[in-house]
């Protein structure tokens, strides 16, 4: 687990701290989210305070990628154009929500409640975090 970084890149004018470090740790193929050493709650989307206590000691960490399905709708496409997917948000196990999209099923069998998993893939702009359902063991 690391500190945040202070690095200010004057050649990327869309991500400086908190979220270049979460962008450049994602085009590695790595999906972190922050925890407040004081607070102990976990943080997502990337922040350099903590939304809960206003500590700005935060840390990074990997989380299980376990999550749920808390809210799901399909956007409609051509299929010309890609074709239908879905847009979820997901609760992580570890207590923050984010929004995503599930793969591997067609978008009108994504449920609110369905168990995923994280991975993070290749999307049109760099590498995203996506979810993929928990195989039934």
């Amino acid at each position: 687990m690391s500190s945040i970084p202070s690095n200010n890149r004057e050649d990327d004018a869309t991500s400086t701290g908190a979220d270049l470090h979460y962008r450049t740790q994602l085009d590695q193929g790595n999906f972190t989210i922050q925890r407040c050493q004081s607070c102990e709650k976990a943080i997502f989307y990337p922040r350099m305070i903590c939304p809960h206590c206003g500590s700005n000691k935060l840390e990074w960490f990997t989380p299980s990628g376990r999550a749920t399905v808390y809210s799901t709708t399909i956007v409609r496409r051509k299929p010309e154009h890609g074709g239908d997917y879905n847009v979820a948000l997901v609760d992580l196990a570890e207590g923050v929500r984010m929004m995503s999209r599930v793969e591997g099923v067609s978008p009108d069998a994504v449920t609110i409640g369905m168990q995923v998993q994280a991975k993070v893939v290749d999307g049109d702009a760099g590498k995203l975090v996506v979810f993929n359902p928990e195989t039934a063991q």
